[in-house]
């Protein structure tokens, strides 16, 4: 939907670089291009006026395009480097819609390109989250699998070391539960992306997800993984 007014906007950031995972925001997974299924989500979702992909690579904007999404502007270099930040690339896209297109920008939605499992009824609880909660953002969240407290690394001469040898002696139930980011989806004030505000702070509001619909894809290995959990989970909607 086009013209003046408030808009609600999703962006969808898809730099081309993956190094990894070649190609990886296209790459095939479950019979759609990656990115399809966030595009998919977010339409399903019917939260926003624009859904818009920001990339920097001519091949994603295709993709993107074939699948219901705009790519109204091509990311520039010095936002699509290995070191940038999602902020930074939400922000840009806020701009430039607020100075090329009639209308003002009010409320986003970044979904990562890299998010099969992301589903519209929780994009649309974040809306609902982010408009009855007046805090700044709202992202998805999932719980440690294991008690961090109880977390080792290995040392040099291939021996383990806790990080909190204090607490060996603590029961699991004990201990206190921590949480990670579910790297699917952050609503945020318009004013907050442009500022700059931190997303893990006392501002954002966790929409809380179960841990078999949450799994990270950086590496082939993360990718395998993933692939085994959708397709059991679709296997059993199925059935």
């Amino acid at each position: 939907m086009r013209g003046y007014g408030a808009l609600k906007l999703a962006v969808i950031p898809a730099r081309g670089g993956s190094k990894r995972i070649p190609r990886k925001n296209i790459k095939p997974f479950a019979g759609l291009p990656m990115i399809a299924w966030s595009i998919r989500a977010a339409i399903q979702s019917q939260c926003f006026d624009r859904i818009i992909v920001s990339t920097d690579d001519h091949e994603i904007a295709e993709v993107a395009r074939a699948y219901g999404a705009e790519v109204p502007f091509m990311r520039p270099a010095e936002l699509s480097d290995d070191h940038t930040s999602t902020i930074p690339v939400i922000a840009h896209a806020i701009d430039w819609m607020d100075t090329h297109e009639v209308c003002q920008v009010t409320t986003v939605c970044c979904i990562y390109a890299t998010a099969p499992f992301v589903i519209a009824t929780d994009i649309r609880k974040g809306l609902n989250t982010l408009n009855s909660e007046g805090c700044d953002y709202v992202f998805s969240v999932t719980s440690f699998a294991s008690p961090i407290q109880r977390a080792f690394r290995m040392t040099r001469n291939n021996r383990i070391e806790m990080f909190y040898p204090e607490l060996f002696n603590k029961r699991s139930q004990d201990l206190e539960v921590a949480w990670h980011d579910a790297a699917q989806f952050y609503w945020g004030r318009a004013s907050a992306w442009l500022r700059g505000t931190p997303l893990f702070s006392h501002v954002s509001v966790p929409i809380i997800l179960p841990r078999y619909r949450v799994q990270d894809i950086d590496t082939e290995q993360d990718w395998v993984r993933a692939e085994y959990m959708f397709n059991a989970m679709h296997h059993t909607d199925n059935t």
